[in-house]
């Protein structure tokens, strides 16, 4: 049976609101799966409303030693690419705060996506829910690497990890984990900032088959977005 996906809606005046708020929410959720859990597994997104929330995060204080990191995707250039999720996450927060280098997960993209996913499902065995999953969300609608009209990975429990081919923003070559991977998580935020998300964010209000609309998380997603997105 499908989990139909519920939406909660949070609208800001700006972008900076909408990274203070989400900075704030994403160190509570930390505090609790701590307190509860012992530890604190999130998924990080790219992206320019990612990269202002990080570089907030990385002014916080925190208990990083319980902090795992994980990635929704990434692109498949050489590792230390500026243009690679993970490289804007350390230069912006990572490399700034006292996280284990061991507890980072990063996607081995740089060994093409058919070896990277591979790589990278094998790091996801074992784990269970994710604490907290970081969304963005393209002005097609797409999230993560997971783009119209390729396969999104929403049935097939197996498989955590996808190799994207041909996708229509370069670079066409990435790694993604599956819609169904990002769903199984406790709690999932979603960003969009900009005036050009808005038809994206009209299209996924209306019901139609968008791959954010895939991720179908237990408790529902909590989409974050500024006024100029909202129809």
């Amino acid at each position: 049976m499908v989990i139909p996906q519920v939406v909660r809606w949070h609208i800001y005046p700006d972008e900076a609101e909408l990274a203070e708020t989400a900075s704030s929410a994403i160190l509570r959720i930390a505090n609790q799966a701590i307190a509860e859990r012992g530890e604190y597994l999130i998924v990080l997104s790219g992206g320019k409303t990612p990269k202002a929330i990080y570089e907030r995060l990385a002014e916080s204080a925190a208990d990083w030693t319980r902090w795992k990191i994980y990635f929704g995707d990434e692109r498949c250039l050489p590792v230390d690419h500026p243009d690679r999720n993970s490289v804007m996450a350390a230069n912006a927060w990572l490399g700034r705060v006292t996280i284990p280098r061991e507890q980072i997960f990063q996607i081995p993209a740089e060994r093409g996506s058919e070896a990277g996913a591979e790589a990278y499902q094998k790091i996801l065995a074992g784990v269970g829910s994710f604490d907290l999953v970081l969304l963005g969300l393209g002005e097609d609608g797409h999230t993560a690497s997971l783009f119209p009209g390729h396969d999104w990975g929403e049935g097939a429990e197996e498989i955590s990890v996808l190799p994207v081919q041909g996708a229509p923003k370069p670079p066409g070559e990435r790694v993604s984990l599956s819609a169904f991977r990002l769903s199984h998580a406790r709690q999932v935020l979603v960003f969009a900032s900009g005036a050009a998300k808005a038809p994206a964010v009209t299209a996924w209000r209306s019901g139609q088959n968008l791959p954010i609309a895939a991720v179908r998380a237990p408790t529902g997603v909590d989409a974050l977005l500024t006024l100029d997105v909202w129809p």
